[in-house]
């Protein structure tokens, strides 16, 4: 089963060597967990109302985590 997290972020400046999630990832300011892609949809549509968002100093995502890959399971299958 996929479950999904909605995060939401404070905006970092662009640096020389760009933005590179891995190495330093944003400041998370909120995560919530959801079960179902609709509903963290919704959750990301009512963070995204938010001033700090629609001002650009803040950023939502919407993981899917959990996740089995398709070609994965037709490889080990074929």
């Amino acid at each position: 089963m996929t479950r999904f997290l909605v995060v939401l972020t404070d905006v970092r400046p662009y640096d020389v060597e760009g933005r590179n999630e891995r190495v330093a990832p944003e400041r998370r300011r909120q995560v919530v967990g959801a079960s179902s892609r609709e509903a963290a949809e919704r959750i990301a549509g009512a963070f995204m109302a938010l001033g700090m968002v629609r001002a650009g100093r803040q950023r939502v995502k919407v993981l899917a985590i959990g996740r089995r890959h398709a070609y994965g399971e037709r490889e080990l299958a074929g």
